[in-house]
């Protein structure tokens, strides 16, 4: 989602400054780096079109800003992991095919699909608290979500809303709670497991 806003400070000698979303809100960091434009000097009340992101420390600032009249060629598309989105359909598949096939039992597919549609739908209110500088949804909350079968649902939300998808600790905590669940599942299909299916008969 791009927002759009205007310049209200701009520091020529340290090449950052602030931006008012129109929407109302907080002021946005944003740095010389974040323009596609580059060689065009910021002035104050300049319009420009942007998104949001997080930085290493965590904070929000501008990315991608586009001055307005300009034309956009946005990174955003081929930004876009769509290793992360086929994985997570790739894997639904397979629960699904388990399931005709009688290796797993209906509610398994259905914990898989439901969580995941609710991690995406969390993702998404996150975003939207994230850009109007409300209260955030906890990191480990988001994390718990994927770890107990949402994780789908999170891989297609980081890469299609674009959040969440950059912050490194985040991503490492994100992929292993991937990596537990998926064994989890694994494990729960070989004979030492099978017994442990019948609480989701």
């Amino acid at each position: 989602m791009r927002l759009k806003g205007k310049f209200v400070k701009w520091n020529v000698d340290k090449a950052f400054g602030f931006i008012t979303p129109n929407g109302g809100g907080d002021a946005i960091f944003i740095h010389k780096t974040a323009l596609k434009n580059r060689n065009r000097i910021p002035k104050i009340n300049d319009v420009i079109t942007f998104s949001v992101i997080q930085d290493n420390q965590g904070r929000y600032c501008a990315d991608q800003a586009i001055f307005s009249g300009e034309k956009s060629h946005s990174k955003q598309t081929k930004n876009i992991s769509t290793f992360s989105i086929y994985l997570s359909l790739i894997f639904i598949t397979f629960v699904a095919v388990a399931f005709f096939l009688g290796y797993l039992p209906q509610k398994i597919l259905l914990i898989y699909i439901g969580v995941s549609i609710i991690t995406f739908l969390a993702y998404a209110f996150d975003k939207s608290k994230a850009q109007r500088g409300e209260w955030r949804t906890q990191e480990s909350t988001l994390h718990l979500l994927a770890l107990i079968g949402g994780w789908p649902g999170a891989a297609i939300a980081q890469q299609i809303l674009r959040h969440k998808s950059k912050k490194k600790e985040f991503r490492i905590a994100f992929w292993f709670t991937v990596f537990v669940n998926t064994a989890t599942l694994g494990w729960l299909m070989t004979t030492q497991g099978k017994p442990f299916l019948s609480f989701f008969s």
